[in-house]
């Protein structure tokens, strides 16, 4: 049986932050103390290659024939470090003089002048080889490598010593510094933590870090956007269940009216109203169906997410939307004209589904609001400028509206009164929202030709 290995909890930004940080120090530290250590060597090999040369150059201004050629001559050594400097003397094979602690092997083979690393006697040992005054003579001046790595090894102490001291300082101070950096983080988490749930207030921005401001900024943008969705969810609930009251309590008395009816007449002209009053709630609820998906579309749209690319050939859509309204408008003898547009193929940039939405709310409203008998007239037609701009004017035979009445259309469940006609004022609301949802521009008038409401919508 397998078992899912849990995953790990991420580290938080300070510790990795730390962990980072302290590793980089570490690393770059080691580095320096490398390339100091390989400094260090070669300026000490220099120098101490220049006092070998020294004393084999001292060395060869001495008269060799005040040497015993018939034993060995030895310096004795004067002082406890004079034993890891040694000098040798050959003539051809034979050893003439050396120091005291000398080995009496040759130090190094090498026979031109120049410096030699050997090993003698188990000691690793540096040499600096030269010819004496006759050919026949070698001077070797020898020092033990060990000597030179404790000379290294002390310089290179000194140096390091101080600042591997400093080592648990700096991390002391990386510390303190990273965590008072990423403090306002933990301010801001603890901030968001202990907000009520129902609170959309916007976050505090003074103090804030620049780096941590964007953070701020965009959290109070998505504050700002819930508290306006759950503003207007909020009233578009308490208009809709307040709408919604009417017709239903208008079906509950008709429902009650033909339970009561004594003959049939009554009973058929309350059942017919029962179903009226089904048909305008049906119609209610679709328009509140498609105002809450418009409002998902627009909060969609404004957090980025919307989709701006659609384009629908509009004269194709008027003709369906059109043929589809014109049963409806037979039965008051009502007619749709259709004027087909310079432009063939102009198109509209919505959706084909908004675009059927928008012409028949502008339709059925130009139809419910005209008399028996009356037209409506629908233009879709290219502005004399040109520039790829379209116009979509509807206009009717109504009683048309005051331009007070005119600047509050779109508002949800407004109705102008003594018209006479039932509706709930969400068909406007439905051709704004889809207007300013992309972008299209939406003006009203009064038709010079119909005398009723024009309505030009243009983008």
């Amino acid at each position: 049986m397998n078992h899912a290995t849990p995953p790990r909890a991420p580290r938080s930004l300070q510790t990795r932050l730390l962990t980072t940080v302290l590793a980089l120090v570490l690393v770059v530290w080691s580095l320096a103390a490398a390339l100091a250590w390989r400094e260090t060597r070669h300026e000490v090999n220099e120098l101490l290659d220049a006092h070998l040369a020294q004393t084999a150059a001292l060395l060869r201004l001495q008269p060799l024939d005040e040497l015993d050629e018939k034993q060995l001559n030895e310096a004795p050594d004067l002082d406890r470090h004079q034993p890891h400097v040694v000098f040798q003397l050959w003539h051809e094979d034979q050893l003439l003089a050396r120091s005291a602690s000398a080995p009496q092997q040759p130090l190094a083979q090498r026979r031109k002048r120049g410096f030699a690393d050997s090993e003698v006697e188990g000691k690793a040992w540096r040499v600096f080889v030269t010819p004496g005054r006759e050919r026949d003579v070698r001077i070797l001046v020898g020092e033990r490598q060990s000597v030179r790595d404790e000379i290294v090894l002390a310089s290179l102490t000194s140096i390091l010593k101080p600042l591997a001291w400093a080592l648990p300082l700096l991390a002391l101070g990386i510390w303190w510094v990273v965590r008072g950096s990423v403090r306002p983080l933990g301010r801001l988490g603890l901030a968001v933590a202990a907000r009520r749930p129902q609170s959309l207030a916007p976050l505090p921005t003074q103090g804030v870090p620049p780096e941590v401001l964007p953070l701020v900024t965009a959290l109070n943008d998505l504050f700002e956007r819930t508290a306006r969705l759950l503003a207007t969810e909020q009233q578009f609930t308490a208009d809709a269940a307040h709408e919604l009251r009417t017709p239903i309590a208008g079906i509950r008395m008709q429902a009650q009216v033909a339970q009561g009816a004594t003959d049939a007449q009554e009973r058929t002209q309350a059942l017919e109203a029962t179903v009226q009053g089904c048909d305008r709630a049906t119609r209610l609820v679709e328009q509140l169906l498609q105002l809450a998906r418009l409002d998902a579309e627009s909060t969609s749209t404004s957090t980025g997410d919307g989709d701006t690319g659609h384009s629908t050939p509009l004269a194709d859509a008027a003709r369906q939307v059109a043929a589809d309204l014109q049963t409806t408008a037979n039965r008051r003898q009502q007619r749709i004209v259709l004027h087909e547009p310079l432009a063939p193929g102009l198109p509209v940039p919505l959706p084909e589904a908004l675009t059927r939405v928008l012409l028949r709310n502008l339709l059925d409203n130009a139809l419910r609001y005209s008399p028996s008998g009356a037209e409506v007239h629908l233009h879709i037609t290219s502005p004399g400028n040109g520039g790829g701009h379209g116009c979509l004017v509807v206009e009717d035979c109504g009683p048309g509206l005051t331009p007070q009445e005119q600047a509050r259309l779109g508002e949800r469940f407004f109705r102008v009164l003594g018209t006479g006609q039932s509706g709930s004022g969400l068909g406007w609301s439905i051709v704004q929202r889809i207007a300013r949802l992309h972008h299209l521009s939406v003006n009203t008038g009064t038709s010079p030709t119909l005398g009723g409401l024009r309505v030009e919508v243009g983008w």
